[in-house]
């Protein structure tokens, strides 16, 4: 399963319910998109080292950019962001679920719920 940014933070704000969705998955993986995302989101470099130590203690693949991802969060920008407000950085998580046919488990449905061939498991705190 690839986990949105969102179900992570969760994490961080200790919701036990966030931490049992990740703990009952055996294969685990993030956007580089959603890596970034946490990083930017510390405050300083012992945060950064947090979130990395917790990414890797949980064996969280990290999944590259990629031609095919990119174009595909393209279309989906065009497809999508008028109709449901899906922007660029949900388009590429999208993408990069939808390019490794994996499950992308988050909390925004909003956004994901509209592109018909992503597969959504959806996260409720």
């Amino acid at each position: 399963m690839i986990f949105d940014t969102d179900v992570l933070i969760w994490i961080q704000r200790g919701n036990e319910k966030a931490a049992r969705i990740v703990e009952n998955t055996d294969e685990r993986s993030i956007s580089v998109l959603t890596y970034m995302e946490l990083l930017q989101c510390a405050r300083n470099k012992e945060q950064h080292g947090n979130i990395k130590d917790f990414l890797l203690k949980q064996n969280f693949k990290t999944i590259p950019m990629s031609e095919n991802i990119g174009h595909r969060a393209a279309i989906y920008i065009e497809e999508y962001s008028l109709s449901s407000g899906l922007r660029a950085g949900d388009a590429i998580i999208a993408a990069t679920a939808a390019e490794h046919n994996d499950t992308l488990v988050t909390g925004n449905e909003k956004h994901f719920r509209p592109i018909k061939e992503l597969k959504i498991k959806i996260f409720k705190p």
